[in-house]
């Protein structure tokens, strides 16, 4: 089974979705994946990602397996556990394709930014000096921390470094690659629901 992933991320920049490609790539291989790895596809925006695994759920061969890989940009309730589409159609009416399941849509709650939250000594090596720890959330559960509060928290704990402040083009495709994908796991639930979404299909 060839299972291909339409991720979120890469903007309209060819250089860009190259770096989102690695990043996730990299990350899938640190998870386990080494040798299994899935298709990484960068689509750009959040509606080109959903309009690419729409189009891969209608036209893929028997052996491919597309997944759907997007921010869920809000809270996702615990009634929408194991229901991704639910929530996608109460956030950004879209209605689950014919032919797909549950089991093919996958969340990144709330940001993928949130992920870098679960391995801070990665986000403190990757920025080194004057790094700004305290200015990230104290909240442990990072599923729970609004999209706008990692970002800001983000670009004040970073202001003072040498890398400068975070930018999600300059900065979240590097960081990315360098996370623990099993420090990610352990803090959030929907990112465990993909990895062993992978493995099951692996």
């Amino acid at each position: 089974m060839r299972v291909k992933i339409y991720v979120e991320g890469g903007g309209d920049s060819n250089q860009l979705k190259r770096k989102c490609r690695r990043g996730f790539s990299k990350f899938f291989e640190q998870a386990g994946f080494k040798g299994k790895m899935p298709k990484v596809i960068a689509c750009g925006s959040r509606n080109s990602a959903f309009g690419d695994f729409c189009t891969a759920v209608k036209n893929s061969a028997n052996d491919e397996y597309p997944l759907l890989l997007v921010d869920s940009e809000a809270p996702v309730g615990t009634h929408h556990h194991e229901k991704p589409w639910v929530h996608l159609k109460e956030r950004d009416d879209w209605s689950q394709p014919h032919d797909s399941t549950d089991q093919q849509a996958h969340l990144m709650v709330q940001c993928m930014e949130s992920w870098f939250l679960a391995d801070r000594s990665s986000l403190k090596d990757f920025f080194g000096q004057n790094f700004q720890e305290n200015a990230l959330p104290g909240n442990l559960e990072i599923e729970a921390i609004n999209k706008q509060q990692i970002f800001n928290a983000l670009k004040q704990s970073t202001r003072h470094t040498s890398k400068g402040k975070y930018g999600k083009g300059a900065h979240s495709f590097d960081i990315l690659e360098n996370i623990d994908p099993q420090k990610v796991q352990d803090a959030s639930p929907w990112a465990k629901r993909l990895i062993d979404e992978l493995n099951e299909r692996g």
